[in-house]
């Protein structure tokens, strides 16, 4: 089953999208370094576009380039709400950045970058070099697909979506679970941690769940977890699960899946079991976006990028800073609240730097809610600060949510338009 643009931006809700605008504002279009200080950010979402945001709010002598390969954004948080048939098309979850261009001056670049120069401090996109004096990098993930045998990551995702890239995947895992029969059978499989947003595999086996309760009650779905138990609100999912999809869900923990058979709808556990299924939503293992290993930005267990928890300042490379799910960030999950948080500090901090002023403490907060049916959700909190140099959770702060609550699927929703409005206003 494939999904193409124009059924794409239908289920979307959305008008269209514009055409990328390769090299607009490169060397020799109109963003000469002469003119002044600049900070080049990569990656428009919940990190870059903030992070961009507030370096000007704070130092309007500094010219900030946002580059960006698409003309919109859509969130991951609530995609899966999407999923599951509570939302009608993606509209809600889909911001523009024209109107954050136009009231904080910022210079967008709808391109890819193919290539950073730390030494010489240039971003290269399609149609030029760009000069950069710090550079903020928010790349986002990329998937460790050599770690599943017989995956392409060309061919698979168009058979076994992933939809943890929300978008044309979530539109495309829709499709299929309204498409399967009833009595059918979803397969989910959660990779090893860290990954993208903790609960969100969990998330989604309870929107799958709810879907299928209500349209294909003969049908159940298996996750096939590879860590040893659900990695965030156990406690919470499990209750939610009990009350209301006792006999749907299937859950197995310590089942990791490495590889997988397209033809066959299927995956094998560790090389051994196979397990087939209707709809086969497999989550790959995860990295730091491609440009961050290419840039020389990841540590030594070719994932992630180490950064100084105060800065965010890599510590592999001077002048680069790096936000969100890229970057290491201790205690601090992977989640689209931390890179919002992590990117108002480190846009502080970068000011700061190219100012010459003393830098301030870091201080950041993490929440995240999770539904586990049509009307509830749960959410855990956290406060972190920087204790011998690496990011910590304040003792005693934070937590989960006590129990289900009606009242936390309302601030969830509330959380989305709040976070969205920030990150396009």
């Amino acid at each position: 089953m494939t999904t193409d643009r124009r059924n794409f931006l239908k289920l979307m809700g959305v008008g269209g999208v514009g055409a990328t605008l390769a090299g607009c504002g490169t060397t020799g279009l109109g963003l000469d370094k002469s003119a002044g200080r600049r900070v080049v950010v990569v990656g428009g979402g919940f990190g870059g576009s903030i992070a961009a945001k507030y370096i000007r709010m704070q130092d309007k002598s500094i010219e900030v380039v946002l580059i960006e390969p698409n003309r919109q954004f859509i969130s991951c948080p609530l995609s899966n709400l999407y999923i599951g048939g509570l939302m009608p098309d993606l509209s809600a979850l889909t911001i523009g950045y024209d109107k954050l261009a136009a009231n904080h001056g910022i210079k967008m670049i709808y391109d890819t970058v193919t290539a950073i120069d730390a030494a010489k401090k240039t971003v290269t996109v399609a149609g030029g070099t760009i000069d950069y004096d710090r550079l903020v990098l928010s790349p986002g993930i990329d998937f460790r697909t050599e770690e599943l045998d017989d995956y392409d990551l060309a061919s698979t995702p168009l058979t076994m979506p992933h939809a943890w890239k929300a978008g044309p995947q979530s539109v495309l895992l829709r499709k299929q679970l309204e498409d399967m029969p009833n009595g059918g059978t979803v397969v989910l499989t959660v990779p090893l941690a860290p990954f993208r947003c903790p609960p969100g595999p969990y998330e989604r086996t309870s929107m799958i769940a709810m879907y299928l309760k209500q349209h294909k009650p003969k049908s159940k779905i298996i996750v096939l977890d590879a860590n040893p138990d659900i990695a965030s609100k156990a406690g919470l999912f499990r209750k939610g699960w009990k009350k209301h999809y006792e006999g749907i869900i299937q859950y197995r923990s310590a089942q990791k899946v490495t590889a997988v058979n397209v033809k066959n709808r299927s995956v094998f556990i560790e090389g051994m079991e196979e397990v087939k299924g209707d709809v086969v939503n497999v989550i790959p293992p995860q990295r730091a976006s491609r440009i961050a290993t290419a840039a020389g930005l990841v540590g030594p267990d070719k994932a992630w990028c180490p950064v100084n928890g105060t800065t965010f300042e890599s510590t592999l490379q001077k002048n680069i800073h790096v936000i969100g799910d890229a970057c290491i960030a201790g205690a601090m999950p992977k989640s689209a609240h931390s890179a919002n948080s992590e990117a108002k500090v480190c846009a502080s901090n970068v000011v700061a730097l190219m100012n010459g002023k003393e830098i301030i403490d870091m201080s950041a907060v993490n929440v995240c809610f999770s539904y586990l049916s049509a009307k509830e959700a749960v959410s855990v909190a956290g406060v972190y600060t920087v204790k011998d140099g690496q990011i910590v959770a304040v003792p005693n702060s934070g937590g989960v949510s006590p129990d289900l609550s009606e009242t936390e699927a309302v601030y969830a929703s509330s959380w989305l338009k709040n976070i969205l409005t920030e990150m396009s206003s």
